[in-house]
């Protein structure tokens, strides 16, 4: 089973891809093809996989296209957009100093890895 994507999540996905690595914005046709599967995560994050379609399932791997931090110090986490083998996969929430947040942050809220917990 697969629905739409609510506009958080399309907003998000395409925020990291239009800012991701190199090939990141090579996936961007397919966003625009995605719904989300009926996958939930046992942890209760705010994760989802992707069904693209008129592709096939996406094979199990991750190649990640972008990958962000978001929360201060004491609440910091980080979200990562994927692929696998050509297909857009997925798009994590992880925690860092906290459990995996069980919303999905805001493209503002968003850093640079590079940036560090305290930027």
């Amino acid at each position: 089973m697969t629905r739409e994507l609510s506009k958080k999540e399309y907003t998000l996905a395409r925020w990291l891809l239009e800012n991701g690595n190199e090939d990141a914005r090579e996936y961007i046709d397919q966003l625009e093809q995605a719904e989300a599967t009926d996958w939930i995560c046992d942890c209760g994050c705010a994760s989802f996989n992707f069904k693209i379609k008129g592709k096939p399932e996406a094979e199990p791997g991750v190649h990640i296209l972008s990958d962000y931090l978001f929360g201060d110090e004491d609440s910091l986490a980080g979200v990562f957009i994927f692929s696998s083998r050509g297909v857009l996969s997925g798009l994590e929430v992880y925690g860092l100093a906290v459990e995996a947040p069980s919303i999905l942050p805001e493209p503002s809220d968003l850093r640079p890895m590079e940036a560090g917990p305290n930027a």
